[in-house]
């Protein structure tokens, strides 16, 4: 696990991946691996994931 400290609500960009451009990701949950939540901006918009810590670029400042 990394040293996040992430929450509930909180907001993190998702670095490009697989033809998918960076986008914006709210968090549901935090688990030992990855994250919860869904994707609010770009292609997966909408898109429920669980995206792994190393997708992570930074948290975004709302």
């Amino acid at each position: 696990m990394t040293d996040w400290h992430l929450k509930e609500d909180d907001i993190v960009v998702i670095r490009a991946f697989d033809e998918i451009a960076e986008h914006l990701f709210r968090v549901l949950e935090v688990y030992e691996d990855c994250i919860s939540g869904y994707s609010i901006s770009g292609p997966l918009e909408g898109e429920y994931g669980e995206p792994a810590f190393d997708l992570i670029l930074r948290l975004h400042d709302a």
